[in-house]
């Protein structure tokens, strides 16, 4: 979700001043949306695969796997390779490469169409608009790629030798057959929405008012010309890196509750107390009530942040590179 939050909030660059008759190259318009959604997927699986171990863990310790519940994150690390091979720490990432294509594609593009909309519709702009379109951009495409990201944390949740789902199809299947049809592979998409809306915003506002202000007031110490358009200015890599990893950790900070809430309900009967976590309201206060603040509601947010800067700098420098490749500058 950090990963393709993060190629969303990527805006069109501006310009670097022309001098007078100088040609900038001819832009390129044709197959753009499906350049787009390349550039997007490719950016967001290599992401999501950098970080797929850690990944694996925090679902592991939100939802209190009890082979796991006495660890902490560096040592459920170790833990996990020992008891089920490395592969282990991957486990349910090719589910997460199925979701994160499409999702990275419709949360970058639907962020440009609501922006536009609201600009031209509302007459809203400024900072305020990227913050509007970018939680309207996030929820589109949570709803939009959903059932993949239930089946993906059913997976993850797994322990070698105690499988329920023998694959992807299967899981798909199961649920559907047992969990109540379609509504099945949309359990916990509430608290996802309502902490979606402020992650992605926060995030989109993070990340973008820093561009904007960095780019404004040090364009030469924080920016380069992009390799494909030597009139857009672009951010230096390591900036990219650094603004990215503070907007990615303020927004895990205020919406991660709801993220917690989410997997707990995503997972259903797989867990013993599935019938205290019916709804939204009754797991937060089952969490609560048994965990606390710090090892319920917030457990595993110190591994959050650890994902947060390998996952944006892999996410920002590869869709930097297949923004040039592609010509979308």
């Amino acid at each position: 979700m950090a990963a393709a939050a993060a190629l969303a909030a990527a805006e069109p660059p501006p310009a670097m001043p022309q001098a007078a008759g100088a040609g900038g190259p001819a832009a390129r318009r044709d197959f753009y949306w499906l350049r787009s959604f390349l550039a997007g997927g490719i950016a967001g699986c290599c992401a999501k695969t950098t970080v797929a171990p850690l990944d694996r863990v925090k679902v592991l310790l939100q939802a209190h796997n009890h082979h796991y519940r006495h660890l902490g994150v560096f040592a459920t690390l170790r833990a996990v390779p020992k008891k089920e091979g490395y592969l282990g720490l991957y486990k349910g990432n090719g589910a997460m490469m199925i979701r994160i294509f499409p999702y990275g594609a419709i949360q970058f593009m639907a962020f440009e169409q609501y922006k536009t909309l609201i600009t031209t519709k509302l007459g809203v702009s400024g900072h305020v608009h990227r913050l509007m379109a970018g939680s309207m951009a996030g929820m589109t495409a949570v709803i939009c790629t959903y059932p993949l990201d239930m089946v993906r944390v059913r997976l993850a949740f797994q322990v070698k030798g105690e499988h329920t789902y023998t694959g992807i199809i299967h899981a798909f299947k199961t649920i559907y057959a047992k969990e109540g049809g379609f509504l099945g592979f949309y359990r916990g998409l509430m608290p996802t929405i309502l902490g979606m809306a402020p992650y992605a915003g926060v995030s989109f506002f993070t990340f973008g008012t820093l561009k904007s202000v960095g780019l404004s007031y040090a364009p030469t110490l924080l920016g380069r010309p992009s390799s494909d358009n030597p009139n857009v200015l672009v951010l230096k890599t390591h900036i990219n890196l650094l603004c990215g990893g503070v907007a990615g950790a303020i927004a895990q900070t205020i919406s991660y509750p709801f993220d917690v809430t989410r997997r707990r309900m995503q997972l259903g009967t797989v867990l013993p107390e599935f019938e205290k976590c019916l709804t939204m309201r009754e797991t937060m206060k089952y969490v609560y009530g048994h965990h606390g603040i710090r090892k319920g509601l917030y457990r595993g947010l110190s591994l959050n942040y650890i994902r947060c800067v390998p996952s944006q700098a892999v996410a920002f420098t590869t869709y930097e590179l297949m923004k040039q490749f592609f010509h979308l500058n």
